[in-house]
This record gives C-alpha cells, sequence and structure tokens, in this order.
C-alpha cells in the first residue's frame, strides 16, 4: 500500500496503515472501500467493503465518512474474524452491513448525500449547505425575477 494519502492508527500494540482508494470504479454502483495493512513489515492486506457508496459518486448515492473509529472497529471485527496481519496472503475481505454499522461507530450512522456543491445530511435540506444559501440568495435579485 502507498504511503502517500494513508493515515496510520494504532490497534493494540499494532501500528496499522489504512486508506481509501484514491479514484473510484466507475461500475453501476461502487461501494465505499479501504484497506488496511502493518504499518511494519506489512503483510496480509484487509479489504473493507461498507454498506454505502463513495464520496464522489455521481449518482447521488448515500455515504458516510470513513474515520478513525470506524476503522479501528472493522480491523478488530477482522481479527476476531481470523485476519492474521503478519502473515502473507491473499487479501482478507471484510463486508460490514447496514446493521453492523452502529456497533463498529459507536453510535448511529451519520450519513451523506452528495449535492452539487458539497455534502448534504441524509434528511437535511440546502439550508445546510452554506455556499448553496449564498448562491440561491443570489439568484433572488437576478432581473428575471421582476
Amino acid at each position: 500500500m502507498p504511503k502517500k494519502r494513508s493515515r496510520l492508527i494504532t490497534i493494540g500494540d499494532t501500528a496499522f496503515r489504512w486508506r481509501v482508494r484514491h479514484k473510484p470504479a466507475y461500475d453501476s454502483s461502487p461501494p465505499l472501500t479501504f484497506t488496511v495493512e502493518r504499518a511494519e513489515q506489512p503483510g496480509n492486506v484487509l479489504v473493507v467493503s461498507l454498506p454505502c457508496a463513495r464520496p464522489d459518486n455521481w449518482q447521488g448515492g448515500r455515504t458516510i465518512a470513513v474515520r478513525p473509529v470506524l476503522v479501528a472497529g472493522c480491523v478488530q471485527r477482522a481479527l476476531e474474524q481470523g485476519w492474521n496481519s503478519g502473515q502473507q496472503g491473499k487479501p482478507f475481505t471484510l463486508t460490514v452491513t447496514e446493521d453492523e454499522l452502529p456497533d463498529l461507530l459507536g453510535e448511529s450512522p451519520q450519513y451523506l448525500i452528495p449535492f452539487l456543491w458539497g455534502m448534504i445530511p441524509e434528511g437535511g435540506g440546502i439550508e445546510d449547505l452554506p455556499r448553496c444559501t449564498q448562491i440561491w440568495s443570489r439568484t433572488d435579485q437576478l432581473p428575471s425575477d421582476q
């Protein structure tokens, strides 16, 4: 795994490196995935697949922010399921379901919906995007409204 655009996280006594894939795969509905491996002496890679879309998806699917608490929860779950991060081999895949997200996050997931200039919290509106509010107020003053 490239060190560029990756982050470090320590779980127990082991340091891991994780990153969300830089470029999206343009298929019908790519899931949000991230990879994890040991920072020192990389071995078997963990590939985590989440039940939501990437933040840069162009179909408007809901997404979540991949935060360290989610990464730590997924690493713990993978270790419990038999992932051996120090051994070479095929990538270990962990598929997270919608029902498992609250346990891994320690709270209910806060979904985001991509919208033109940013992200709107699920169930939110244009008032949740200050930049959109400014653009909206500028269009209220256009001469064509008279």
